[in-house]
């Protein structure tokens, strides 16, 4: 066997570490049946078990080479710094807002940024307000199908 590849090991390792975390903390959640034959411990097991094997092909990858069949990567050299602020924006004003404004409008907002945010590290970004409104109804056309299917379908309480 060839010797691992440092930084391809830690993320198999990482990724275990996970899977380990994820599994402790599914051992501490009560696994009473509900209505559908599972407990509330059955999708953290899952993911648990499922993050477990990722690590594992991971690891198996960095110690049999590396990841031979990557392709040079693509794009800039370094990070769009103000796409990155945007999209942080977006989710840190959905967190702070939802209960102020609601789930949809916060929701609406945080995706009208991030889309400002990943449009301009493409360098298409408009600031023209037609394109703010038209993100923000988009947003908006998402959003609200989610809700409804929370409070309506699954009887789970969202901000409104």
């Amino acid at each position: 066997m060839a010797a691992p590849r440092t930084l391809h090991a830690a993320v198999g390792l990482g990724t275990l570490a996970v899977a380990v975390a994820m599994a402790f903390g599914a051992w501490g959640l009560k696994s009473d049946a509900g209505y559908a034959g599972v407990g509330p411990n059955f999708l953290p097991w899952l993911v648990s078990v499922a993050l477990a094997l990722c690590g594992l092909g991971l690891l198996r990858e960095a110690y049999s080479g590396g990841f031979r069949m990557m392709s040079e990567p693509s794009g800039a050299e370094h990070g769009f710094w103000p796409g990155f602020a945007w999209v942080s924006a977006g989710i840190l004003l959905n967190a702070t807002l939802i209960t102020h404004i609601g789930f949809i409008l916060s929701c609406a907002l945080c995706f009208a940024l991030a889309v400002r945010g990943l449009k301009g590290a493409e360098g298409s970004a408009s600031d023209t307000p037609g394109v703010w409104i038209k993100d923000t109804l988009v947003g908006v056309a998402i959003a609200a199908p989610v809700y409804w299917m929370f409070t309506k379908g699954l009887g789970i309480s969202l901000p409104g």
